[in-house]
């Protein structure tokens, strides 16, 4: 296992919670023991392999969001690259992606990470079916639409609900999948129960991450790697990202 890592994801480029000071730092101190791998920020053409042009250029008129946007999606990138090469990854990033769309955004996104991550893959013609597993609280309404009606790009949000409801449906969706090529994951952590969602411990986490490891070693030759997305109560969530990468890994 490997964290993606960029110093630029500790800085505070806006006022949201996704960007909140000590954010990144309260997962570093869990993680200090992993191996770290620098990215280099995503491509302009990367960017349009899943948004619009009028996008990119509303992205670019918000000054350094743009280039710390950039570099979220390379973390992404560098975390799918890593996966294809039989490494898992964690790309511990900032800022979130999945509630952006083609040509819209909201939510504290601005770039689709694991969108771009694996359309990346595809265009490249290196993968062609991929399963993208969405544990964030909230439904990635900018991920399932950028790939809706696409047979080859499973999108999945895991059920609302405590730990075994959770984890039964995640089990239930995985188990529902063939072979594949890779399993990325959207991975907040804001359901947890002392952050906005209330419901999983953090060893629900760790479970859930095994059983996609399990999935990705069973259907994809063990290609998986994960995308931080939400999660927004500092002493907890490095905890709970810990016990996350230990599963995944």
């Amino acid at each position: 296992m490997k964290v993606v890592f960029h110093r630029g994801y500790c800085e505070v480029y806006s006022s949201d919670p996704a960007a909140a000071p000590g954010r990144i730092e309260s997962i570093l101190r869990e993680l200090e023991g992993y191996e770290f791998v620098e990215p280099e920020p995503a491509s302009e053409e990367d960017i349009l392999l899943v948004h619009d042009e009028d996008h990119l250029e509303y992205v670019k008129g918000l000054g350094r969001v743009y280039e710390v946007a950039l570099l979220a999606a390379g973390g992404a990138i560098k975390a799918s690259e890593l996966a294809m090469s039989g490494v898992p990854a964690f790309a511990l990033i900032r800022p979130p992606g999945h509630h952006a769309g083609r040509d819209s955004c909201w939510g504290f996104c601005y770039f689709n990470n694991v969108a771009i991550s694996v359309e990346r893959l595809r265009a490249a013609g290196r993968i062609r079916r991929a399963v993208i597993v969405d544990i964030d609280l909230h439904y990635g309404d900018g991920t399932a639409g950028i790939f809706a009606g696409n047979p080859d790009v499973a999108y999945h949000h895991v059920a609302h609900g405590p730990g075994e409801v959770f984890l039964e449906d995640l089990s239930r969706f995985l188990k529902s999948i063939g072979e594949c090529d890779i399993v990325a994951v959207s991975a907040g952590f804001d359901r947890h129960r002392e952050d906005w969602g209330g419901m999983l411990e953090t060893d629900d986490y760790r479970v859930a991450a095994e059983i996609i490891r399990e999935f990705s070693e069973e259907r994809c030759r063990g290609r998986r790697y994960a995308v931080l997305e939400g999660g927004y109560n500092h002493r907890v969530l490095g905890r709970n990202v810990m016990a996350f990468v230990e599963g995944l890994g």
